[in-house]
């Protein structure tokens, strides 16, 4: 058996292991040698994704993308992009997929028994403003069986991926719902060995962005980098 170690990323305890039993599917992909890591050309790391006239008003609502309204309680997630000094991180494209409010996604592998929304497609981008500031309109998305284990369930959860200016700049988190009593027998969620680290994926209410008589609000400010860095998918 290889050197554990060699499964530990920077800052070990604030970001998940390679190698992590509970979730069983890190088993098969954790790697078996030490990590190398590739040199990069200027392209890579300069190199323009996508352009920033491809992110249109309106795509940062999730609930007006069909004809119809989704089902479910609708919610304002909004918050920050900061780099480890606490800085905005400005025009970096914020996307986000997520289930619907009965824990399903609208896809041919889904198997869950539960309902698919016409309505409700679960997937929207924005881009961070000056301040590193971004903001959703959606769907609160149900937990949903993913068979990791007897029982197994995931919290409710919304998938963030996040893009510097090129390909190599992607990170992708999930952040959490405040209360889920599903968080502690969620491996994805308990891999994380810090336990404030593990808080900083779960959003809190925002009473501010709260929109009366129509949608709740949570914040979930995200940290690019250093010792309280969001911590990201393996």
């Amino acid at each position: 058996m290889a050197n554990q170690a060699q499964y530990r990323r920077p800052f070990h305890g604030t970001q998940p292991d390679y190698l992590y039993p509970p979730y069983r599917s890190t088993v098969k992909r954790a790697p078996s040698q030490p990590l190398i890591i590739l040199p990069q050309t200027l392209t890579e790391v300069t190199g323009p994704v996508f352009g920033h006239d491809d992110v249109k008003a309106g795509d940062n609502d999730l609930t007006h993308q069909h004809a119809g309204e989704p089902i479910g309680e609708r919610i304002v997630v909004s918050g920050r992009v900061l780099d480890e000094n606490g800085r905005p991180v400005r025009h970096s494209l914020v996307e986000i997929w997520q289930a619907n409010a009965a824990g399903r996604y609208p896809h041919k592998n889904d198997n869950h028994d539960a309902p698919i929304d016409p309505n409700f497609t679960g997937g929207g981008r924005t881009m961070t403003d000056e301040h590193g500031r971004y903001q959703f309109l959606t769907i609160k998305p149900g937990a949903y069986p993913w068979g990791n284990h007897f029982n197994a369930w995931r919290p409710a959860h919304i998938h963030f991926s996040l893009f510097g200016n090129a390909f190599a700049q992607r990170l992708v988190t999930q952040m959490y719902f405040p209360g889920d009593p599903l968080l502690p027998f969620d491996p994805m969620y308990t891999s994380i060995p810090d336990e404030r680290a593990r808080d900083r994926l779960v959003s809190t209410f925002d009473w501010e962005n709260t929109t009366p008589e129509y949608a709740l609000g949570y914040r979930f400010d995200i940290i690019l980098r250093g010792r309280d860095a969001t911590p990201m998918e393996k």
